[in-house]
């Protein structure tokens, strides 16, 4: 079929053209904008789920929805190692003046202007000038101590926005990869400005293990938010996110070929649209066979090796790469950390170190306490084929040289 009206959008975020099996997710979330708006409390949410799951293409919907009901509203992606204050002074800086323009600069926009200033000094961050005919004023904002600098500016703003008879709503996708201070310093803005009832609202996306790292960082973290985990789609809802688009084109989808598509996806969304893209760029015009996926599913396979997986493998030591192979040879699902080791042939303190710097990378995340699963699905897969022949690890044995060499040696 032809290739310019192909209808699926296999990507990082990128809208599929049926947002399927998560209506009732963004449903809540509206409602909660809509509460905000009207000064009623609410909870922040933070979208949990592996990779692959569509939760930043459900944040920049949650987030075009919040821009359409006329919040102000910012989306930041945390990078690795965190950065927050370079992140969120420049988004709130534009959401200042945007609360600006609607009025002359009052005593609460010129508080927030200033709690501006101070924490982009004290914290060195490089934006543009920050000007509503304002001195700076000393002791608000600027202590160097993120967990209480940034509460103060967020709730500044949120007062500003406030008096605007306005909201904010903050989108930050990847809060897994912010470092503990951080996320501590973000969860304790909320706790702060909910206790005000400020017309703030956060919704997060990360990794599974999210939502044990709020709770490290803030005890009440799991009070303070929804944890709504987005998974590989029900049968019926990932059926239509394949057949839809088609039949808006006039595409019959025939139903062993969505079986057959089903199956070797598990219903997970992004492997639902790379099937999609590609079975219709080879079928016959107007209508997909099983036969099409049969014969288009070895390219897929090997166009998701070179993309998809092997991005995140080349980032991985050779430790790291044979302890997610030891993984992959005990099957999918979560796995004892001893049994991993076990498999490798070492003890569980020999690669404790290689697990976190994992857990650090969003490779694997912690289901439960001693356990280890990949935050990718089918990667267990993916390195069978990458590593086919699986070998245990053999730690290099350190020389010591006696105290006799070592004096020779001198």
């Amino acid at each position: 079929m032809d290739r310019r009206n192909n209808p699926y959008a296999p990507g990082a975020g990128l809208q599929p053209p049926e947002l399927a099996g998560r209506d009732r997710l963004i449903e809540d979330a509206s409602t909660d904008m809509d509460r905000l708006l009207a000064h009623r409390p609410v909870k922040g949410m933070m979208l949990l789920g592996l990779r692959g799951v569509g939760k930043t293409v459900v944040l920049n919907r949650l987030w075009r929805t919040a821009a359409d009901k006329g919040l102000q509203t910012t989306k930041v992606e945390a990078p690795e190692g965190g950065a927050l204050p370079q992140l969120l002074a420049p988004e709130l800086r534009r959401i200042l003046y945007a609360l600006d323009l609607q009025a002359a600069a009052t005593h609460r926009m010129r508080e927030a202007a200033s709690a501006l200033r101070n924490f982009v000094s004290v914290f060195k961050v490089k934006i543009g000038e920050v000007d509503f005919g304002i001195e700076p004023t000393p002791g608000y904002a600027d202590t160097g101590q993120l967990e209480q600098d940034l509460p103060d500016l967020i709730e500044a703003v949120a007062v500003a926005a406030e008096e605007r008879k306005s909201a904010i709503c903050l989108f930050i996708d990847e809060l897994q990869y912010l470092s503990k201070m951080e996320l501590a310093a973000l969860i304790v803005a909320c706790h702060e400005v909910a206790q005000r009832n400020l017309p703030f609202l956060l919704i997060g996306a990360g990794l599974p293990q999210l939502a044990a790292l709020a709770g490290n960082a803030k005890s009440y973290a799991e009070r303070l938010f929804t944890y709504p985990e987005m998974g590989p789609l029900d049968p019926a809802a990932a059926q239509d996110a394949l057949v839809h688009p088609a039949r808006h084109l006039g595409v019959v989808f025939e139903q062993d070929a969505v079986e057959a598509i089903l199956r070797v996806t598990e219903c997970y969304p992004y492997f639902l649209q790379e099937w999609g893209f590609h079975v219709w760029n080879i079928a016959p015009a107007g209508r997909i066979r099983r036969v099409d996926v049969e014969q288009v599913s070895p390219a897929v396979v090997e166009h998701l090796d070179a993309n998809f997986f092997r991005v995140r493998f080349d980032r991985l030591t050779a430790l790291q790469q044979k302890y997610l192979r030891a993984m992959a040879e005990l099957g999918p699902g979560a796995h004892k950390t001893g049994d991993i080791a076990a498999t490798l042939g070492v003890k569980a303190a020999a690669v404790a170190t290689s697990r976190q710097q994992l857990i650090d990378k969003g490779m694997v995340w912690s289901q439960r306490h001693g356990e280890t699963a990949f935050t990718v699905p089918m990667f267990d897969a993916f390195m069978r084929r990458q590593m086919s022949v699986f070998e245990r690890h053999k730690p290099k044995r350190r020389r010591f040289r006696s105290g006799r060499a070592q004096k020779r040696g001198k």
